[in-house]
This record gives structure tokens, sequence and C-alpha cells, in this order.
């Protein structure tokens, strides 16, 4: 057997009962050789009690700290045990892991640092909100403008990262808005991010934190935060 990257799969989830299992036993199937780590953001329900029963790895947060927080978690645990690799996929089924072999090898072969699963990078039938959709294009075209990379996807979660961002995220990471502020931070410490095309599902259970009326006001914010964001220094690299 071929000798791969140590590498480990986070979970943020957040009462994810409905799903976590399946989610984990999917991720062992496509990438066996991988550790499994779900970050249980204070969850209400049995996710983190069914995600020891599946055998991951379970970081219990004493209370819901939000995604960024418990993203930048995960990223803390993979860089102190010495992982060489960390993929993030979510805990409600949307992400596929048979689609995590491509990111790997995108990771490894197109020298980057993040690769980033996109929705939009080709038609594969992904069906969103119409407000979701537009909001998801206007942030992608000011984080193109900003990066001048071709970004199509900016709320992406499903990324794979090496070592050089594993250490960056685990130091300093967005909290409030990590998807498309987390673009701009890596690029602008001189990392080098891709996007390929994957294949996204609907949720296998639970409920989506974000609604239509949520929508217009995440796209608000997270437009300043990342204005704002670029006022201050760029993050230096220091490399482990």
């Amino acid at each position: 057997m071929p000798e791969f990257p140590r590498t480990l799969v986070i979970i943020p989830a957040l009462n994810e009962e409905a799903s976590i299992a399946q989610v984990i036993s999917r991720i062992r199937q496509c990438v066996p050789w991988a550790d499994v780590c779900v970050i249980n953001d204070g969850s209400s329900d049995a996710t983190g009690t069914i995600a020891e029963s599946a055998g991951a790895i379970v970081l219990h947060m004493p209370y819901n700290v939000g995604i960024g927080a418990s993203v930048q978690t995960g990223f803390i645990f993979a860089d102190l045990n010495n992982y060489e690799i960390v993929v993030r996929n979510d805990g409600d089924g949307q992400h596929a892991p048979t689609e995590i072999a491509a990111m790997l090898d995108s990771l490894t072969h197109a020298e980057a640092d993040m690769v980033i699963g996109s929705r939009y990078l080709e038609d594969r039938g992904y069906v969103g909100s119409p407000a979701r959709r537009l909001g998801s294009l206007i942030l992608a075209r000011l984080i193109s403008r900003i990066t001048g990379l071709r970004v199509t996807d900016p709320t992406s979660g499903f990324v794979a990262c090496n070592r050089r961002a594993i250490h960056l995220c685990a130091s300093i990471y967005p909290h409030d808005y990590p998807e498309p502020e987390s673009i701009v931070l890596l690029h602008r410490a001189g990392l080098k991010l891709r996007e390929i095309p994957v294949t996204m599902k609907p949720r296998m259970g639970g409920q989506s934190s974000i609604t239509l009326l949520r929508s217009g006001y995440y796209m608000i914010k997270v437009i300043l935060a990342i204005l704002i964001g670029l006022l201050r220094p760029a993050p230096a690299l220091d490399t482990p």
C-alpha cells in the first residue's frame, strides 16, 4: 500500500445527528488513510456521541462558538499534531467525500496551498436559492477583483490545505465569515489558491443557518469585513 501524507479531515458540526455517522462512514470509504476529527460545536443533540461511536476524534466545544472558531480549532489540532494535509468536510452531507481524491491530487500537482471545491466552476446540477446565488456571485466578483484570481464559489467550505495553509489558519482565521474572508487572507499572505469543480448534494438532515432574510444581511456584512480587513497589514507567513 502506498504511503499517503498524514491527513486529517475536519468536520465542524452543530446538531447534525441525522447525518454525521453517514458522513464519517463515507469519508472512511473514500480516504481510508485519513483521520477524521469532528468539532462538536455545542450541539444540543447526540452529534458528539454518534461521532465518537463512529470512531471519529471528537473535540467538544463548551458552547456554540460558531463556524469560524470551530474550523480554526480543527486547524489548531492539526497543526499541533503535525498533520501534512487538512480537508474540511461539512457534517450535513452536502460535500461528497468522493471528491476528496481530486482535491488532494490538485493540491499536490498544481502546487497549491489551498484547493477550494467550487459548485459553480462547472454546471453539475447544483441548485441553490436565487438570493443566495446572487450574493455568492457578488462576493465572487469582489474577491476576484481584490485578489486577481478567478473565484467562483467564495462561500464554499469544502477545502483542502497543505502544511503552510494549516499553520497560517491555526494562527489567524476569520471567525465571522470564514470562507470568503479566508480566501483574501491567504492570498495576501502569499499562499497559492486554486478552485476545482465539485459536485455538492442536498443536506442529509438538519437545517441551514442561512435563511432567505439573512442572505442580504450576510452579504453586506461580509463585504464590509473584507474591505476593513484590507486596511490591516497583510498576515506574515511563519512557515513551520
